[in-house]
């Protein structure tokens, strides 16, 4: 392999990086695979001849987005046989800043959000995130998808419908989502059922990931006294040893939960006037490797 690669080029990669880890996850809705996905834009254009190339963003962020798109359809198949249901690996930051953080400040990237575009076709799910996250023009989205700017609009057309049908419309302030939290975990760490309850909505609803490895619900959970329930019955099989971390999920106030002094999950709630109306938990063990494991020596 032929290395075109001029000295800036890594300069001007690691200030991409941010913005291309971005795009990929919220394609693929996993950090290994968006990482994957932007390391091999990188070796490609690692490898590639630059001359006629007038941006090597526009080049990276075309080629990306193809890759994503590639990995999606074969991820699709996959999640087609995945057991219950199927949450994005979150992204999680127990301090302030972390490497995450400019992509999540870019754009939403929230857990519901992700739960919406996981219903849309590759092709949807990526015409939708160019034009309405990423502002790209329809050329260059036609570009992108091989198809024609009326059928990239279509497509456009088609997913805004589907995420305005089914996405959150709340916009809560951090500070007022991290304070309700911060009341529901010590509710949740002791148990305290009547109090969880009047912290949510009747009809709140609660959707878990235990993709197979772990026991969860196959079913969305509707009903504030079930989903409250569903806390109540864990501190109690488990009493004083269930423990709530307050934590960044995907860019938004949520909680870490150690049972037995290990992390079972990660969690995050969406918020419509002063009370919880969706809970997110991601148990999968696979989708949470990369964040602190057990609450000893300072982990957590």
């Amino acid at each position: 392999m032929t290395d075109h690669t001029r000295p800036d080029d890594i300069d001007v990669f690691a200030a991409l990086r941010p913005r291309l880890f971005s795009i990929a996850y919220r394609m693929l809705g996993m950090r290994a695979d968006a990482e994957d996905v932007v390391q091999d834009a990188w070796l490609r254009w690692h490898g590639s001849d630059h001359a006629g190339v007038e941006s090597m963003e526009a080049w990276l962020v075309t080629v990306t987005t193809r890759l994503a798109i590639d990995r999606l359809r074969t991820r699709k198949a996959e999640r087609e046989t995945y057991i219950g249901w199927w949450l994005p690996e979150p992204l999680v930051e127990v301090d302030e800043r972390t490497p995450e953080s400019a992509a999540e400040q870019a754009s939403e990237v929230s857990v519901a959000f992700m739960w919406v575009l996981e219903r849309l076709s590759p092709d949807e799910r990526a015409a939708f995130l160019m034009r309405q996250v990423f502002d790209q023009d329809y050329a260059d989205i036609a570009a992108m998808l091989g198809k024609s700017e009326a059928s990239c609009r279509q497509l456009v057309h088609r997913a805004q419908e589907r995420v305005q049908q089914e996405r959150p419309r709340f916009d809560v302030p951090k500070d007022a989502h991290r304070e309700l939290l911060a009341k529901f975990m010590q509710a949740a760490a002791s148990g305290d059922r009547a109090s969880m309850k009047a912290m949510m909505s009747e009809d709140v609803q609660l959707v878990a990931d235990g993709g197979g490895k772990v026991k969860s619900f196959h079913r969305v959970l509707h009903g504030a006294g079930r989903v409250a329930g569903v806390y109540w019955s864990l501190e109690h099989q488990f009493p004083s040893e269930v423990v709530y971390r307050a934590a960044r999920v995907n860019g938004e106030p949520g909680l870490l939960r150690y049972v037995g002094g290990k992390l079972e999950s990660a969690q995050s709630f969406i918020i419509d006037d002063g009370r919880i109306v969706a809970v997110f938990i991601m148990r999968n063990p696979d989708k949470l490797t990369s964040l602190p494991q057990s609450l000893s020596s300072g982990d957590a």
